[in-house]
């Protein structure tokens, strides 16, 4: 069995690019954060770096579960670690990496108004065609799995693991490194694997 996915594989240095990119566009917009919330798991390196850019020193940290596998989700997201920080009156960003289908960030948002927030603005790298939560800010739009520097080695496990052939996964892999995931990096993971 081979995915039917396409995948995009940004580099680290991209991913710098468009968070400094974001950073700019929220340095000139009439939203000044007073916190910035990271969804984990994804969110949490796009949302420390922007910390830095943003120079905002006030940071939590929400856990929401949907995605249990390339393409594949729970039936509803989980809100598996709440706010513990209180938001009363503060202007927060939530930042997570893409703007899926959109169900985990609208569960975080939820959340957060609960929190009586003064205004709650989300920023992504990515944004999904069709999401539901459409990012307030964001710098791509794809309709591809993307892969980020943060998930090499499980997005390889994982396609071994739904791969029930040696040609699948093969296949699989050669488009993964097509898009761009390094092929020394996937020679070792795989020599790893094995």
């Amino acid at each position: 069995m081979t995915l039917s996915i396409q995948f995009e594989v940004p580099t680290w240095n991209q991913i710098y690019e468009m968070l400094q990119a974001q950073a700019q566009k929220i340095q000139t917009s009439k939203f000044h954060p007073d916190i910035i919330i990271g969804v984990a798991r994804g969110g949490l390196i796009p949302s420390r770096i922007l910390l830095d850019l943003l120079e905002i020193h006030d940071f939590a940290v929400i856990t929401v579960e949907y995605y249990v596998d390339i393409g594949k989700t729970l039936q509803e997201p989980v809100l598996k670690q709440c706010l513990a920080a209180p938001l009363t009156g503060k202007r927060v960003l939530l930042v997570d990496d893409v703007s899926d289908c959109g169900k985990s960030l609208r569960l975080a948002k939820e959340h957060l108004q609960t929190q009586e927030a003064a205004e709650i603005k989300v920023a992504t790298l990515y944004s999904k065609p069709g999401t539901i939560t459409k990012p307030d800010c964001f710098e791509v739009e794809t309709s591809h799995w993307i892969v980020f520097p943060w998930e090499y080695r499980e997005t390889m496990r994982k396609i071994l693991q739904k791969s029930n052939c040696k040609r699948g996964a093969i296949h699989d892999v050669a488009k993964l490194v097509r898009a761009g995931f390094p092929k020394q990096l996937t020679q070792k993971i795989l020599k790893e694997m094995s």
